[in-house]
């Protein structure tokens, strides 16, 4: 079959043929209709996680599909052939540039029923990201304060309506152009990241996701109340995301270093930080399927491309200034 691999780090996303998928028996085997590109694909394809995920080379890059069970493994059953399903495969099994890919079924949910393949493509890691950040270790409940920042963007346009939809007042960074864009999807206060500086115009916030890293989290930290949480998904990683992964002590130990200064930040200011990592998860998965067809949730995507010109799409979203998701179809 078909795939677009990496043939080592930094190197040029090319097609090539793979043999096709081994089922297990708790696999479920998809021919993938879309799948989207996400920040992770580039930072794989860049080196910057071969620390922490392993991977052989070549490597077939992609995290997200949307498509259609043509095969099941003999423990499987909770999904038959012909089902439309979602997914963000797990870590170590990611490689959803490709005609097909067999998923552990636990990774696996029955599509949205209201929305297109393109669409559903879009959704599986930034909202198991907004998912995650907000709902499992955020806890956002009704009443509280959200900085969102890249408002935006794949995961911020998400996590704005899932706050909304849990009850937040949310504010969120975007360009001037993008303001009437995120006060749709929900948000209540739209900071311009190019003239205005969010820190010097909100406080008393109970949670910040953050996306951008850097100075831009240092500041995030500053708007919170004392007991409030800012949330990272670009880093630094912390000691407890080590622990978690099961990284080796050394890592661990350049790991804690990396996130000192924002932790020790973070203390002073009584407030703490978490790094997230997205994990797969069927389960929330079909929750997030039930917020769309409850219209809670709509996908923002940005631009199409078909599959032979996927190594395109990468290129689109490495060159920034898109909103919302990069989606690869195959008609």
């Amino acid at each position: 079959m078909k795939a677009f691999a990496i043939d080592g780090y930094r190197a040029p996303l090319h097609a090539i043929e793979r043999p096709e998928p081994a089922i297990g028996d708790n696999d479920v085997l998809v021919d993938i209709r879309a799948v989207s590109v996400n920040q992770l694909d580039l930072k794989i394809a860049a080196g910057d996680f071969k620390q922490i995920l392993r991977y052989p080379l070549p490597l077939t890059l992609g995290h997200d599909l949307a498509g259609t069970v043509i095969g099941v493994g003999a423990k499987v059953s909770r999904f038959t052939v012909g089902d439309t399903v979602y997914a963000r495969p797990r870590d170590g099994r990611i490689g959803t540039f490709a005609e097909r890919i067999a998923v552990h079924q636990d990774d696996l949910a029955v599509a949205p029923s209201s929305i297109s393949v393109t669409d559903t493509a879009s959704l599986p890691l930034v909202a198991l990201t907004a998912w995650q950040a907000l709902s499992e270790r955020g806890e956002v409940h009704p009443g509280q304060k959200v900085l969102i920042h890249a408002g935006a963007g794949g995961v911020g346009s998400i996590a704005i309506q899932l706050a909304k939809h849990l009850g937040a007042t949310v504010a969120t960074t975007a360009s001037a152009k993008n303001a009437d864009l995120v006060r749709n999807l929900g948000a209540d206060v739209v900071i311009d990241h190019h003239t205005e500086d969010f820190a010097q115009l909100l406080t008393g916030y109970d949670l910040a996701l953050d996306s951008l890293g850097g100075q831009n989290l240092e500041k995030s930290l500053r708007v919170l109340r004392r007991g409030g949480k800012a949330i990272g998904i670009s880093g630094p990683p912390t000691p407890d995301f080590a622990r978690t992964a099961g990284l080796p002590l050394p890592l661990r130990m350049g790991i804690t270093a990396l996130s000192a200064k924002v932790r020790k930040q973070a203390k002073q200011l009584g407030v703490s930080y978490e790094f997230l990592f997205m994990h797969a998860s069927g389960e929330q998965l079909a929750t997030i399927a039930e917020l769309v067809d409850a219209g809670a949730i709509r996908p923002l995507v940005g631009r199409t491309f078909p599959f032979d010109r996927t190594p395109d799409a990468v290129t689109a979203l490495a060159g920034g200034g898109l909103i919302g998701k990069v989606v690869i179809t195959r008609d």
